[in-house]
């Protein structure tokens, strides 16, 4: 569900976002580049295990390289292009962390992770998340894959390229920033 604002109104800031949230913690909310709220839904059971898979697997590999740290899907970030969304999984250099206050660590950082997921649910439309992800590589994501478990399908994102699909693999296997890590698919493939 959108919340569209009043037309006559400034877009909501990234204050007034922040104030939103606190007023109302017992909602998932995303912030469009133009001010909206966007309210999203919970997952079904499903899916969040296809997404505490990916998130599992990709911790596993940051704490193992030390090189960055991994989030969830209650993790938001503030993009340059004004929107605050927030990833399935995301993976953030050591570097990007340190260039942002500890106190602004706290709450939603004005950041943009080098690597993120996006795991289709079946209350998603196809097109909207592949909007969502062209948006994360426009404000920096390096790496971006989009998995659809009922298709068996990682839709890879990247910097600079057009996106392309994988069907039927095993494993995808992370480059750039996310270099080493290798996500194994089965499970998530296998669902509940």
């Amino acid at each position: 569900m959108q919340i569209a604002l009043p037309e006559n109104e400034d877009r909501l800031s990234f204050q007034s976002f922040l104030a939103f949230c606190e007023a109302n913690p017992d909602l998932r909310v995303e912030r469009t580049n133009r001010g909206e709220i966007i309210v999203v839904p919970p997952v079904g059971g499903e899916s969040d295990y296809r997404c505490v898979e990916v998130c599992g697997q990709l911790r596993g590999w940051a704490k193992g390289t030390g090189t960055g740290k991994a989030f969830g899907s209650s993790a938001a970030f503030a993009l340059p292009n004004g929107a605050v969304l927030s990833p399935d999984a995301a993976w953030v250099s050591n570097e990007r962390i340190a260039s942002v206050s500890k106190s602004d660590r706290r709450g939603i950082p004005r950041i943009t992770p080098e690597f993120i997921v996006e795991v289709l649910c079946p209350t998603d439309r196809l097109s909207a998340v592949k909007s969502k992800m062209r948006e994360w590589i426009a404000n920096g994501v390096e790496l971006a894959w989009l998995i659809d478990g009922d298709s068996r399908q990682v839709h890879i994102y990247r910097q600079g390229q057009e996106p392309r699909v994988v069907s039927g693999v095993d494993t995808v296997a992370g480059e750039g920033p996310v270099e080493g890590f290798t996500l194994e698919l089965n499970d998530i493939w296998e669902g509940l």
